[in-house]
């Protein structure tokens, strides 16, 4: 089973002054968050990438490109950068734009915050949708990283606060309705594994940690089957 890193891009200038971007063309990493990508290109210098996918918006690909810019060998080196229109961030139409303490008082946000499975945004997308599309891509990916590299694979998914936050409420197997308690900060790290049975969280919203425990173990000539049972007990760790 590959090890998926969902990677939300750097801070922005919009994310600093509380404006909902979504898809605005143009939104680049500020100066804080082009130094969170690079801090976080450092801590994943040391872990081969089978595969490294991104949103299709100038932040993302930013966060994506600094991350591919440090560690690979020669036997290894960094792969491509893959774009997915299906990582984009949620279309919040008529809300694009627009600072957070202003939609704050909108009818609607009582919607988004309590009950998101039936948020649709004016003249734009449903957070049901967002989720679908999202899973539907990470899950895609992972089939053909497996495929291709093995199950010890490590690769990132790297997108938006919203959309990661509904993939890691399915992996939680929590209904979109709770999906608002998760947390997902700018340049965090949340770790997931997917088996035939039901997908590992293995963290969320990492901004500091070592990450050097997500580097595969050696090959070895006999290996046990990939295994869909969660530790009793606890477990040892990887």
């Amino acid at each position: 089973m590959p090890t998926l890193l969902l990677v939300r891009h750097g801070r922005t200038a919009a994310n600093a002054t509380g404006v909902l971007a979504g898809r605005t063309p143009g939104v680049e990493l500020d100066e804080s968050g082009r130094a969170q990508a690079a801090a976080l290109a450092e801590r994943l210098a040391g872990v081969p990438l089978a595969a490294v996918v991104a949103s299709p918006l100038e932040r993302t690909v930013a966060t994506a490109r600094a991350l591919l810019a440090v560690g690979g060998t020669s036997r290894r080196p960094r792969p491509a950068l893959e774009e997915e229109p299906r990582l984009l961030e949620c279309d919040y139409g008529s809300w694009t734009g627009r600072p957070l303490k202003e939609l704050a008082r909108e009818p609607h946000w009582a919607v988004v915050q309590g009950h998101p499975s039936a948020a649709q945004f004016p003249g734009g997308e449903s957070l049901r949708d967002v989720q679908a599309r999202a899973l539907a891509a990470v899950r895609e990916h992972d089939a053909r990283v497996q495929a291709e590299h093995g199950a010890d694979a490590v690769w990132v998914a790297v997108s938006h606060g919203d959309v990661i936050k509904a993939v890691l409420a399915d992996a939680l197997g929590q209904h979109l309705d709770s999906f608002q308690r998760v947390v997902v900060d700018p340049a965090s790290v949340s770790v997931v594994r997917y088996t035939p049975l039901r997908p590992f969280v293995v963290r969320t919203n990492d901004t500091g940690g070592d990450l050097s425990g997500l580097v595969p173990p050696a090959r070895r000539r006999r290996r046990r089957a990939t295994s869909s049972d969660a530790d009793v007990g606890g477990g040892a760790g990887r």
